[in-house]
């Protein structure tokens, strides 16, 4: 490296990378971030992990030592390519730089190394097996588990409608997840979402699918369309229920949410629509685990019943 390092990042230049780490982290100590710190404290134990100096590390990192320094003691606030140059020369995930719950432990890396770069399929076995072992929250026997049946999708995609119909065609109670949180919380869900916020709503949502999953061994759960967003609780309704996907088009989600009087989307009609694709892209992954699916936007209403009535009936070995 040159004997004159160019300011970068904001960082002050120095000669031969020559920090004194010591008097920064005294100079700097009350204004130390708590991130800053443990991100730094990561990077010095990855670097002792590897056998590297911090000059060996900073010349393979093509940053100057001093920037690295002041990274290594939680007083330099990286950029993200820094960091991600930092991790590269660690041979290290950037996952693993920030502290991602993967990466905390030698047999999460192991396990993590294990499934790299698996396909879609060996990772669901993979899945499928360890809930098993864990017991998935309460393990389900087979049998029961392909009793109690599951409708997820986001929200205009049917549930409600088809998940009643299948209920009475099968004789099965049927069970609205959304009224059931409710019922716990003593409020209305918007109610829940305003006063107590997104991770309380989880909470009774998980709370709301145990108790279900406790009470009907048979039963045709119609969930929240954002329940696979805490993946938690989407183990718990994979591992103890046949899982349907209800999916339509996005035109179709926005006429059936305002048809059952909700006109909130079209108070920004302009940006609504493209809000509603995004959500349902970012979704589709965690839908598809389901172990069936249906398009409801393919056909009418009594046809598409029939479809769903004759896989649901098949899969639990009904007469038709």
């Amino acid at each position: 490296m040159s004997s004159t390092i160019v300011q970068e990042d904001g960082y002050t230049p120095g000669v031969n990378g020559g920090a004194d780490p010591a008097a920064a982290v005294a100079a700097a100590d009350g204004d130390k971030n708590p991130f800053l710190v443990a991100l730094g404290e990561r990077v010095r134990a990855l670097r002792a992990r590897r056998g590297m100096t911090r000059k060996a590390l900073a010349a393979a990192a093509d940053v100057s030592e001093r920037h690295l320094a002041n990274l290594e003691y939680g007083i330099g606030n990286a950029s993200i390519l820094v960091l991600l140059q930092v991790a590269q020369a660690l041979q290290c995930a950037l996952a693993e730089l920030l502290g991602d719950v993967t990466t905390s432990s030698p047999e999460w890396l192991l396990i993590r190394e294990l499934l790299e770069q698996r396909d879609e399929a060996t990772l669901r076995r993979v899945r499928i097996a360890v809930g098993e072992l864990l017991g998935a929250g309460g393990g389900a026997a087979p049998a029961v588990r392909q009793s109690r049946i599951a409708l997820v999708g986001l929200r205009g995609a049917g549930k409600s409608t088809l998940g009643q119909m299948l209920a009475d065609d099968l004789d099965f109670p049927f069970v609205e997840l959304s009224r059931e949180i409710e019922k716990f919380a003593g409020c209305s869900i918007s109610e829940i979402q305003a006063l107590y916020g997104t991770n309380a709503y989880r909470r009774y949502e998980r709370r709301a699918l145990e108790e279900s999953i406790q009470i009907y061994p048979e039963a045709v759960i119609a969930t929240p369309g954002g329940l696979v967003s805490d993946a938690a609780t989407f183990n718990l309704l994979l591992a103890h229920c046949t899982t349907v996907w209800l999916k339509a088009d996005a035109e179709d989600h926005m006429q059936r949410v305002i048809a059952q009087g909700d006109m909130r989307p079209m108070a920004a009609s302009s940006e609504a629509m493209d809000d509603l694709r995004r959500i349902l892209a970012g979704r589709a992954a965690f839908y598809s685990k389901a172990d069936l699916q249906l398009d409801t936007s393919a056909q009418p209403l009594a046809p598409t019943f029939e479809a769903l009535r004759t896989m649901v009936r098949e899969t639990l070995a009904l007469p038709a």
